[in-house]
C-alpha cells in the first residue's frame, strides 16, 4: 500500500476508534446497555444490546460517506469536456466507484441493524431470530423493519449503478437516491412517538439530511487533500459554502428536536437523555469552531495557492503544498470529532427521553395535540397550529426569492413588482392553510382538509407560477467560474432541457397527474394511510402543491417550458380539466360509506356532525371551489394573450425599423417583403392581360396545324391499304 493510502487508512481508523469509544461511553452513561432484566421476561442478550447500536453507527457512517463520495463526484469537483458535452473527471469517476463500495457496506450494516432490531423487539437472541421464521414474519409488521428493508433496497441499487455510471446527471440522480435512503430509519425512531411528533419528525428529517453531506463531504475532501490530487481549492471552497448552510440547518433542527423532547430546561442536567444531548451540543459548538477556522484560514490559502501559487506537485515547502497539508491535518481532526458526535447521536437515539408528566389522550397520541373546541370562524383564525415543515418551506422560498430580487437590483436590473407580489400571495396562502386553525382542524374534519387540498392544489400554484421563480433564478445565478463546469444555473438549465421535464411538462401528462392522482388518493386505502402518518400527511400535501404547480405551469406559467401551448389550446385544456374536479366533488357528495372510516372514527369530535355528512360537505367544497381558479386563470390568460400580441407587434416594428436603417437587412422587414410579393403578383397579372389576344391566336393556330397533320396521316394510311376496308396492309 502506498504512503498516501496508509495516511487515509490511519485517519479512518482513528475516526472509527473515536466513534466507537464515544458510543460505548454514551451507552454506559445513558444506561441502555445496563438495563436490569426482569426475571420471567425474554431478553435479547448482550450481543443484541451492543450489536444494535454498533451496526446502527456503521450504517450512519456508511450513509454519510456514500453521500459524500457522490456529492464530490456530482458537485464538488469541476466537470470536463466543455459546455457542449460535459463529463465527469477521472477523480469524480473514482469517487463514484468508491461510492459503490461504500453503499455496499451501508446496505450490509442496514441488514445487520434489521436483524438486531427484530431481535430487540422480540426479546430473542440473534441466533434464534436467524434460524427461526420470526425475521420474515415481523419485518413487514414493524415500522422499523419496513424502513430498514427500504434502506437495504435503495442502497443496493446505488451500489450497483455507481459501478457503471459515468454521466453528471446520473451521478446527481444517485446522490438524490442516497439522500432518500437516509430518511426511513431515523424517522421511525423516537421522533415518530414524541409528544409533538409533527415537529420532531420534520426536525429529524432536516437534521439527517444536513448531517450526511456535511460529515461525508468533509471526509472525502480530506481524503482528496491527503492524496494530493488537483482541484482541492475549488473542491474545498464549494464544500465550505455548503457546510455553512448544513451547520445552520443542523443547529436549528437539533434545537427543535431538543425542545420537542425536553420541554423543561431543567431536564438537560437532571436526566440521562438531557446530559447526552448537552454533550452533543458541546461537540456541535466545537465543529463550528473548526468550520470558522477553515473558512478564515485554510480555504483562502488553498484558493490563493491554486490561483497564483505553486501547482499541486510542487516540492515540499511550496505555498500550495503547505496549504494542502494544513487543510488535511485540520480536516482529519474535524472528521474524528464528527465521528465521535455521530457515535454520541446513536447513543442518544438508544436512550429513552423523559416520559411526559401528564397523561396523554388517545387523540393527542394520533394527531400530536389535544382535541380542539367546536369549530367557529374565530377559532379558525386564532387557534394557530405550528407546522415546522411548511414554516421552513415558506421561509426558505421567501428568502431565496428576496435574495434573487436583491441580486438583480444590485446589478441594475429591474424585476416586475407584480411577479414579486404574486409569489408572496402564493406563500401567504400556504401559511393560511398550514399554520392557522385550518391546520388544527384538518386532521379531524374532512371538510377542513378539503379546503387545504383545494387551496394547495388549485389556488396557491397559480400565484407561484406567476411569480416566475425559475426565470428569476436563471437571471440571478452567475455562470460557473470554471468553463464547462456546472453551477446552480447550469444544473437548472440542464433540468429544464431534460427528458424527464419534457415528459412531465407535457400538457397531457400534467393533466393526468393533476386529475387522476386525486381519485387514486381518496378512493384507495392510500388516503387513510397518509392521515395516520405525519410523514405521509406531509407527502400528501406536498403532492397537492407540486401537481397543481405542474398543471398551472403548463397553463399560465411565465417560466420557460419544454412545450408552450397556444392560447386557444390553453383555454380548451382549462375547460376540459375543471369538470373532472366537479365530478370528484359530486362523487364525494354521493358517498354512502365514509372514506378512511378507521381514522375519522378514532378522531371524531363529540361536537361535530356525522362523519358521512362532513364528507358530503367536503364534496360540496370541492365542487364549488373550482369556479375560483377557473375565473382567475381565464383572467390571467386574457391579459397574457393581449400583452403577447402587443409584444409581437412591437417586435415586428423593431424589425422594420432595423431594415430601414443603413446597413439593415431587407429580409428583416416582413411587411416590406409581403408588399413586394403582392406587387410582383400584380405586375405578372397585368402582363398576362396585355398579352392575352396574341397568346389565344397562337394557341388556335397550333391546334389547327395539329389537326391538319393528323388528317393527312389518316389519308396516307388508307392509300397504303389499297382502299380495302379490312385495315390490313397488302403486299405489292
Amino acid at each position: 500500500m502506498s504512503r498516501t493510502g496508509l495516511r487515509i487508512l490511519r485517519t479512518a481508523a482513528v475516526a472509527a476508534a473515536v466513534a466507537i469509544a464515544v458510543l460505548a461511553a454514551g451507552l454506559l452513561l445513558g444506561g441502555s446497555v445496563a438495563e436490569q432484566v426482569i426475571p420471567g421476561l425474554s431478553d435479547a442478550g448482550a450481543v443484541t444490546r451492543w450489536g444494535l447500536p454498533v451496526s446502527r453507527l456503521v450504517m450512519d457512517l456508511g450513509g454519510a460517506l456514500t453521500v459524500g463520495a457522490l456529492l464530490a463526484a456530482a458537485a464538488l469537483l469541476p466537470l470536463e469536456g466543455g459546455r457542449g458535452a460535459p463529463r465527469l473527471s477521472a477523480d469524480a469517476i473514482g469517487y463514484l466507484r468508491a461510492a459503490s463500495w461504500l453503499a455496499a457496506a451501508w446496505a450490509a450494516a442496514a441488514a445487520a441493524t434489521l436483524i438486531f432490531t427484530v431481535a430487540d423487539v422480540l426479546g430473542q437472541p440473534v441466533g434464534e431470530v436467524l434460524t427461526g421464521s420470526e425475521l420474515s414474519s415481523y419485518v413487514g409488521q414493524l415500522p422499523q423493519g419496513t424502513a430498514l428493508m427500504l434502506v437495504v433496497l435503495l442502497t443496493v441499487v446505488v451500489a450497483l449503478l455507481a459501478r457503471t455510471t459515468t454521466t453528471p446527471a446520473a451521478a446527481f440522480g444517485l446522490l438524490a437516491m442516497a439522500g432518500v435512503a437516509l430518511l426511513p430509519a431515523p424517522l421511525t425512531g423516537h421522533s415518530a412517538s414524541a409528544a409533538n411528533h409533527s415537529v420532531a419528525v420534520t426536525g429529524v428529517a432536516l437534521h439527517v439530511a444536513a448531517v450526511a453531506p456535511w460529515v461525508g463531504g468533509l471526509a472525502i475532501v480530506g481524503a482528496h487533500a491527503l492524496r494530493g490530487r488537483p482541484g482541492l481549492g475549488v473542491m474545498a471552497g464549494r464544500f465550505s459554502r455548503m457546510a455553512l448552510w448544513c451547520y445552520v440547518t443542523v443547529g436549528v433542527s437539533g434545537l427543535v428536536n431538543v425542545i420537542a423532547r425536553l420541554p423543561d430546561p431543567a431536564e438537560m442536567l437532571g436526566t440521562d437523555y438531557g446530559r447526552l444531548a448537552l454533550g452533543k451540543i458541546i461537540a456541535f459548538a466545537a465543529l463550528g469552531w473548526f468550520g470558522w477556522w477553515h473558512r478564515g484560514r485554510t480555504v483562502p490559502a488553498l484558493a490563493a495557492a491554486e490561483s497564483g501559487g505553486a501547482p499541486s506537485g510542487a516540492p515540499s515547502g511550496a505555498p500550495g503544498r503547505r496549504a494542502s497539508w494544513l487543510f488535511a491535518r485540520l480536516a482529519s481532526v474535524e472528521v474524528a470529532v464528527m465521528a465521535g458526535t455521530m457515535g454520541l447521536a446513536v447513543a442518544l437515539a438508544r436512550t429513552a427521553p423523559p416520559a411526559p408528566t401528564t397523561e396523554e389522550s388517545p387523540i393527542k397520541a394520533l394527531i400530536g395535540y389535544d382535541l380542539p373546541p367546536a369549530l367557529t370562524p374565530a377559532r379558525l383564525a386564532t387557534l394557530w397550529q405550528f407546522d415546522f415543515f411548511f414554516a421552513v418551506l415558506v421561509a426558505v422560498l421567501a428568502a431565496l426569492y428576496v435574495a434573487g430580487v436583491v441580486r438583480l437590483r444590485r446589478r441594475g436590473h429591474a424585476w416586475p413588482a407584480g411577479r414579486t407580489a404574486a409569489w408572496f400571495i402564493g406563500l401567504a396562502t400556504i401559511v393560511i392553510v398550514t399554520e392557522t386553525g385550518a391546520a388544527r382542524y384538518a386532521p379531524i374534519l374532512f371538510s377542513v382538509h378539503m379546503v387545504q387540498h383545494m387551496v394547495l392544489s388549485m389556488l396557491t400554484p397559480i400565484f407561484l407560477v406567476l411569480g416566475a421563480p425559475v426565470t428569476l433564478a436563471l437571471r440571478a445565478f452567475k455562470p460557473a467560474r470554471v468553463r464547462g463546469d456546472r453551477g446552480p444555473r447550469e444544473w437548472l438549465t440542464a433540468a429544464l432541457h431534460s427528458r424527464f421535464t419534457a415528459l412531465v411538462a407535457h400538457p397531457a401528462v400534467a393533466t393526468i397527474i393533476f386529475v387522476a392522482s386525486t381519485f387514486a388518493l381518496y378512493f384507495t386505502p392510500l388516503f387513510e394511510a397518509s392521515m395516520r402518518s405525519h410523514l405521509g400527511h406531509i407527502a400528501m400535501m406536498v403532492h397537492f402543491l407540486l401537481s397543481g404547480t405542474l398543471f398551472f405551469w403548463v397553463l399560465v406559467g411565465v417560466d420557460p417550458a419544454p412545450r408552450k401551448l397556444p392560447y386557444p389550446g390553453r383555454i380548451l385544456l382549462l375547460f376540459v380539466t375543471m369538470p373532472f374536479h366537479a365530478f370528484f366533488g359530486i362523487a364525494l357528495m354521493s358517498l354512502g360509506q365514509p372514506l378512511a372510516r378507521g381514522w375519522y372514527t378514532a378522531v371524531d369530535p363529540p361536537w361535530g356532525t356525522s362523519i358521512i355528512k362532513d364528507q358530503h360537505t367536503g364534496g360540496a367544497i370541492a365542487w364549488a371551489f373550482g369556479e375560483i381558479p377557473t375565473f382567475i386563470v381565464l383572467l390571467v390568460l386574457a391579459f397574457q394573450w393581449y400583452f403577447d400580441d402587443q409584444r409581437q407587434a412591437r417586435r415586428e416594428d423593431r424589425k422594420a425599423d432595423r431594415a430601414e436603417r443603413d446597413g439593415g437587412r431587407p429580409e428583416d422587414d416582413e411587411l416590406a417583403l409581403y408588399n413586394a410579393r403582392l406587387a410582383k403578383l400584380a405586375a405578372k397579372d397585368a402582363e398576362e392581360t396585355q398579352a392575352g389576344p396574341t397568346k389565344v391566336g397562337q394557341t388556335e393556330q397550333t391546334e389547327q396545324t395539329e389537326q391538319t397533320g393528323q388528317s393527312a396521316k389518316i389519308a396516307d394510311d388508307a392509300a397504303e391499304d389499297g382502299g380495302g376496308g379490312d385495315g390490313k396492309a397488302r403486299k405489292p
